[in-house]
């Protein structure tokens, strides 16, 4: 301890690095660089997680979407080919028999952007998605209000003819600067005031077509378009404290149950589990961390066996300087010490240079991100936390000593008599 407080020792630290300092400064490279590439990638995964998980956008990730498909195999006398539909009691069903779940949503939907025209105002027309829901779904997909409000129960009891359009629909249906509240639009022919408008964010899917899209009370949707009782879908959320991918099997066999489907059959409820997609993610992005630690570990290995040559060098070049410290009584511990000592620094100081480097590089990066839109973009704020800085400090100490301690055992080994007759 006496050794990392002496001035001496720091000043002949400093005196035996100096004094070759082209061999010191292509040594401390390999270290620089192994460190710079460990925190570049483990950032560059940070900034492409960021950027994946930018397009769920705030969505329940514990969910998922279920719909009805053909029966494949044939039950109770029942032909298998056979189409079914959900029905709205389904859904009560479901929340009644099924614990731990937190939203059951039955949705509808007619139109779309690929379609014909469904939705007029005025002399202006357009295709859209239009969607029959719950006022949950906002917590479910959320968006952006922008102006007035989003459907509330009032509107599904009273069945209320009031749409929520998209940013999209807006731009087509309306001039810049015309008011859009209290506005109707024709869907399909039937009149509905406009009581709001939203934006969607995110990546995923297609972000214009995701403007484009008008939200009814999922009631009124019925009644006005004669679906009846018929769910087209549902959009079905656990608890916190639940899996989702765990609960999909009870909710199929009550569909099934009450659709007289066979058991068996895999095949006549559709779904999309978010949460299994969404953990597949997350996994993918635990592996790209481990190969970030991988092959930055690697290269700083190769950087510390630089270290350690040098080291090796360093002490055959100060042999006599050695013996006549042990002729004078230099134990062998502070031998060592002197040796690990320098080995540690040297290891510190590049480190900590590559950390700077890493670290303007992700700032320049930054700095260009924050010009650009980022809420359709893959890549967003590349960056390390203060725990990577702490675990690269660790590695550097850790390597230094590993580097320094063949060098310091050799050093040792040398006896002052043999030492005094080097040259």
């Amino acid at each position: 301890m006496s050794k990392l407080f002496s001035r001496d020792s720091w000043a002949e630290i400093i005196e035996a690095l100096s004094s070759n300092w082209f061999r010191t400064v292509m040594t401390a490279f390999g270290v620089l660089w192994g460190i710079f590439i460990l925190v570049i990638l483990l950032a560059a995964g940070n900034g492409l997680e960021n950027g994946i998980k930018q397009g769920f956008n705030g969505m329940a990730t514990n969910s998922m979407f279920m719909w009805a498909q053909t029966a494949s195999q044939p039950y109770k006398g029942l032909p298998k080919g056979r189409r079914y539909n959900f029905k709205t009691d389904d859904v009560d069903a479901i929340k009644q028999q099924v614990p731990g779940l937190r939203f059951v949503s039955p949705r509808n939907q007619l139109g779309g952007f690929r379609g014909s025209n469904n939705v007029v105002r005025g002399l202006q027309t357009g295709a859209f998605n239009v969607y029959g829901d719950y006022p949950e779904i906002i917590q479910q997909q959320p968006m952006d209000i922008t102006s007035g409000r989003f459907i509330n129960y009032s509107d599904i009891n009273e069945k209320r003819k009031v749409a929520i359009i998209g940013s999209g629909v807006q731009s087509a249906l309306y001039n810049p600067g015309e008011e859009v509240i209290g506005s109707y639009i024709k869907i399909n022919g039937v009149n509905f005031l406009v009581i709001g408008t939203y934006k969607k964010k995110g990546n995923n899917g297609d972000p214009e077509e995701m403007q484009k899209e008008i939200y009814v009370p999922f009631t009124s949707f019925s009644q006005a378009f004669n679906m009846g009782d018929i769910v087209g879908w549902m959009a079905i959320t656990a608890q916190d404290d639940f899996s989702i991918t765990n609960l999909k099997n009870q909710i199929f066999d009550v569909i099934k149950t009450r659709h007289s489907i066979n058991p068996n059959d895999d095949r006549a409820v559709g779904n999309f589990d978010l949460y299994q997609e969404y953990s597949k993610i997350n996994g993918l992005f635990t592996a790209l961390n481990f190969v970030a630690y991988f092959v930055g570990i690697l290269v700083l290995l190769s950087g510390i066996i630089g270290i350690s040559n040098i080291m090796l060098i360093v002490v055959k070049e100060r042999t006599k300087e050695i013996g006549i410290r042990r002729a004078l009584g230099a134990t062998p511990w502070s031998i060592r010490a002197q040796v690990l000592l320098e080995s540690i620094f040297l290891t510190i100081i590049s480190g900590m240079a590559g950390i700077v480097l890493a670290s303007g590089v992700l700032w320049l990066v930054n700095y260009k991100l924050s010009g650009m839109d980022t809420s359709e973009m893959m890549f967003i704020n590349p960056s390390v936390n203060i725990g990577v800085v702490f675990i690269a400090l660790t590695i550097l100490i850790v390597s230094g000593l590993l580097a320094g301690l063949i060098p310091a055992q050799n050093a040792i080994k040398v006896k002052p008599v043999e030492a005094l007759r080097t040259e």
